[in-house]
Parts: C-alpha cells; sequence; structure tokens
C-alpha cells in the first residue's frame, strides 16, 4: 500500500488554461495538514480505462490510488454502452412483436410502458454497476478517493484532504457529450447521451442532431419504441464507415420510419419542453422541425478541464491530451488512455491502453498502439463492424487491393432466421494478406471477432479458409467470403495448367 504522511503545507496553484482557451480566475488554495499518498501508480478517471489499469495493477501488488470525483463505471456505464444497448434490446422486443408474419406469427402493435423501459436501463445499470463499485476496488486494495483530482505541480496531483506523488500518473478523464454552437440550444431544453435514459415518459416525437453511431443507434430505438423520430446531420450519416455497408443499414431504418436529413444546417433551436422547433436549411429550402423532444449527439470532447494540466506540465489542445504511440504525454511521469487523449472512442480502446500502460509502466515491455487493430461495431439493427483499414484507407495509402464479399442471403442460417440483408467484405493486399474487414447484418458484432484475431496475428486469407464452422451458422458467411481468395487462385491459367497436369497421374 502506499506510504502516507502528514505535511503542513501550503499549495498556491494557478488554474490552467481550459480546452476552450479561456483562462480561469488565478486562485490560491491552502492544504493545511494534507495527507500525503506515495503510490506507485496514481489513476486520475474511474472510467473503464482507469478501472482496468487499478485492477490490474492492484491484483499485481502494485500501490495504487484511484481518484474519481463522478461516478465509478465513467460514462460507459452510466450513460453510455451498457443503458444504450439496454435501450437497443427493448426496442428490438417491441420490433418483433410487430414483425411476426414472415413466421407465421399474428404481428400485434405493442404497448409501450415508458417508466418501465426506464427502468429496466436503469436495473441493467445497478446490476452491472458492483463490479465497478468503490466497495470492489477497495475490496482489491486499491485506495479510492472520491473527490476531483488536479495536478498542483508536475509531480503532485491534490484530490480532496489528500496530495498524492506518485511514481506514475495515468490521466484516465474519458469525454462528456459534445453540445454544438447552435443558435438558441442554449436557451432550449434538450437531451444528450448523459440524460436522454432518464426519460420515463412517452416521447411523440425525437429530433435528433447527430447521425453519428450514438445517434442512429438512439433514433433507431426510439422508433421501435413508438416515438416519431427525424435525424438531422451537417454530413453524411454514419460517414466514419464504408458507406457500402452504412446503405444497407440506413435502408433498414429508413423502412423502419426513421427521417434522416443529411448535408442540412441548422439555423435555429427554440421551443419548451413538449414542443421543441428545429429550423434547417435543406439546399435551397428552408424548412422548420417540430417535435416534443430534442437529442443532442454531435461528438464528444475530451474531459481535460479543471485537472491542473498546465502545472503538470501535460500538453493539452481542444482534441484532448497529446500522447505518443506509448501513451506517454510531455510529463515523463503521466501517461494518457482512452477518450482523454482524442483518439478513437470506445470503451475497448480504453481498455486497450490500459494493458499498453500496464506493460509499459510495470514491466517496462516496449507495448505501444495500433489502431489499425481496432474493431468498431455500430449497434443499429442490422450491426455495422470493421477492423482494420476499410477498402478507401487502404487505397489512400496506396495499396494495391482485392476485395471479397459474401452476401448473408447465401447463409441459410440467415434465411432460417428471416436475416438476409447485409454482407462481409474482406480487404486483403495483393498477397493475400488481410488489411481489413467489414461486416454488416445480424451479429456483426460477434462475426467481426475473427477478423481482429486474423488481423492481430498477421493472417492471410487463405487461413481463413482453413477451419472447420458448424452448421448452419452465421459464421459460415466469413468463410465463404474468404472461399473468394481461393476461387480468384482457381482461375489463374497457371494454377489451371497445374491441374490438368496433375490429373494425369490418376
Amino acid at each position: 500500500m502506499s506510504t502516507l504522511a502528514n505535511a503542513k503545507d501550503t499549495v498556491t496553484m494557478r488554474d490552467s488554461t481550459n480546452a476552450s482557451g479561456a483562462t480561469q480566475d488565478t486562485k490560491v488554495r491552502e492544504v493545511i495538514a494534507a495527507q500525503v499518498l506515495t503510490p506507485d501508480l496514481c489513476v486520475i478517471g474511474a472510467g473503464s480505462g482507469g478501472l482496468s489499469v487499478a485492477a490490474a495493477a492492484a491484483q499485481l501488488g502494485v500501490s495504487v490510488v484511484l481518484i474519481e470525483k463522478h461516478l465509478m463505471g465513467g460514462d460507459c456505464l452510466n450513460s453510455g454502452c451498457v443503458p444504450s444497448k439496454a435501450l437497443i434490446a427493448a426496442g428490438k422486443h417491441a420490433h418483433a412483436m410487430r414483425s411476426g408474419r414472415m413466421f407465421g406469427i399474428r404481428p400485434v402493435e405493442p404497448e409501450i410502458d415508458a417508466r418501465g423501459v426506464r427502468d429496466h436501463v436503469h436495473s441493467v445499470i445497478a446490476t452491472i454497476a458492483p463490479n465497478d463499485s468503490v466497495e470492489r476496488f477497495t475490496g482489491l486494495g486499491v485506495q479510492v478517493i472520491q473527490a476531483a483530482g488536479y495536478f498542483v505541480d508536475p509531480s503532485t496531483v491534490a484530490a480532496g484532504e489528500y496530495r498524492i506523488r506518485a511514481r506514475r500518473f495515468i490521466v484516465a478523464t474519458g469525454s462528456s457529450a459534445g453540445v454544438p454552437p447552435i443558435a438558441g440550444l442554449k436557451d432550449t431544453p434538450f437531451y444528450t447521451n448523459e440524460t436522454v435514459f432518464d426519460i420515463a415518459e412517452p416521447i411523440g416525437h425525437l429530433i435528433v442532431i447527430g447521425a453519428g453511431p450514438i445517434g442512429m443507434e438512439l433514433a433507431q430505438a426510439h422508433r421501435r419504441l413508438g416515438a416519431k423520430v427525424t435525424v438531422l446531420e451537417g454530413r453524411t450519416a454514419l460517414a466514419k464507415d464504408d458507406p457500402e455497408l452504412t446503405a444497407v443499414a440506413l435502408k433498414r431504418l429508413k423502412q423502419e420510419g426513421v427521417q434522416i436529413f443529411e448535408n442540412v444546417s441548422i439555423n435555429l433551436v427554440s421551443g419548451v419542453r413538449g414542443a421543441i422547433v428545429v429550423a434547417i436549411q435543406d439546399g435551397g429550402e428552408t424548412r422548420s422541425i417540430e417535435g416534443t423532444h430534442l437529442l443532442v449527439a454531435a461528438g464528444r470532447k475530451p474531459n481535460v478541464a479543471d485537472l491542473g494540466l498546465d502545472a503538470g506540465k501535460v500538453v493539452f489542445g481542444p482534441q484532448g491530451i497529446k500522447v505518443d504511440a506509448k501513451l506517454k504525454t510531455s510529463n515523463k511521469r503521466v501517461m494518457a488512455i482512452g477518450d482523454v487523449t482524442g483518439g478513437l472512442q470506445f470503451t475497448h480502446v480504453a481498455n486497450y491502453h490500459a494493458g499498453i500502460v500496464i506493460r509499459r509502466a510495470l514491466f517496462r515491455l516496449p507495448a505501444k498502439v495500433n489502431n489499425d487493430l481496432v474493431p468498431w461495431v455500430t449497434y443499429t439493427d442490422p450491426e455495422i463492424a470493421n477492423v482494420g483499414l476499410t477498402e478507401a484507407q487502404a487505397r489512400e495509402r496506396g495499396i494495391a487491393v482485392n476485395v471479397y464479399r459474401w452476401p448473408y442471403s447465401e447463409n441459410d442460417r440467415a434465411q432460417a432466421e428471416r436475416e438476409t440483408d447485409g454482407l462481409v467484405k474482406v480487404v486483403c493486399d495483393k498477397r493475400g494478406r488481410i488489411l481489413g474487414a467489414g461486416i454488416v447484418g445480424a451479429h456483426a458484432g460477434e462475426l467481426i471477432q475473427m477478423w481482429s484475431l486474423a488481423l492481430s496475428q498477421g493472417l492471410k486469407i487463405s487461413a481463413m479458409t482453413q477451419w472447420i464452422s458448424p452448421y448452419p451458422s452465421f459464421s459460415e458467411i466469413n468463410k465463404r467470403a474468404a472461399f473468394g481468395y481461393l476461387a480468384g487462385k482457381g482461375s489463374s491459367p497457371v494454377v489451371r495448367k497445374l491441374l490438368s497436369f496433375l490429373r494425369k497421374f490418376g
């Protein structure tokens, strides 16, 4: 455990410049008889990444102080991955009740209990919460401080009544919902992912600003739960994914009644709760969208304010804390992980970063980040999953590629379950080395993991033809896509001549 001492110090601190560039008032903080802790690691932020570092280090017998000013589990547990997937599950059940005719089951319109849906979401959070609780981590040997943490100087962090002088500091403060500078928005009631899961009344018409993964997932879920939904996007919906894949998912959303406006600008937001008006410019036409609720899902911003990063000599900007591939900051004592670095904003990336920190900070191993290995999934229905390079990204790097596809409609399990929308798309170089894969369709988030493993191990696509897939299963789609490589080899004149020669021997 960390060393504890009493120190009668007066600490003078100048607040750092916040992420927007505005300088806060200079103020003096006095810490009288502060308790000084000297752990091996000090982790600021108890989201997924911070918790992973703290748990792994503690289980290895390393002294750890974990600082969290708000909720244990961070955004993922309380307002992100967990509640959104719980809401999506509720919407899926409602959709199934309407969609039974193709199975010979009479469809019925479900009665949606908005308060019951809200309670379901919060029940899921409450069930998982003990895994991330103060009690669990205290039991692991982690000293948890429930207070705001900030750097006093390059080697000291203050939190509550404590001052922490650790060998290494890990900043894992995550991100929060970004609020764009739209005229009238600050005077109009709206929700973000941090508040939308508290809604307990029926939603008549939900207007969603932002057609990224969060916006589209929540749009479809609320549509299936009975709301009219309109999505407004300044660029292209799901723009970060392969358009060949997103076209399949967007077609389904539109068929279900989600109205999507792309390449529009928002001129003004106004109204009161239950009567929201959004004025948009759609090409040369000005129109007003009227709804009952407004959800802003227009990106995320790293949580860098009030961390005293200037005092800690940690370089940062509007996009987050600047780190290298080793996750090191400008202060050799400080590393940063997850969303606060401004990189890929996924829970599993924060956990991936945590593993790199443990290997580097504790075992002195030469680990570093490789974003080409990171998978990501958009949990619309159908799901969209990717790992590695898309076809466009590979071509942008000047790589000559071969692309192999296989449709869900050619899979027997997909036919049996009426889940025939979708495809697997694999991108390889001319030598057959797998560069990336994308899947749109049922269970895409599960099926992508085979390609994620193959990519991480540097496998060629020929290796993906050599495993036995149980029949009938969705995983056969992956294997059939890989067989496209062998089919291409079979059309080679050289291969055909070889086969013709070998036939002469019986």
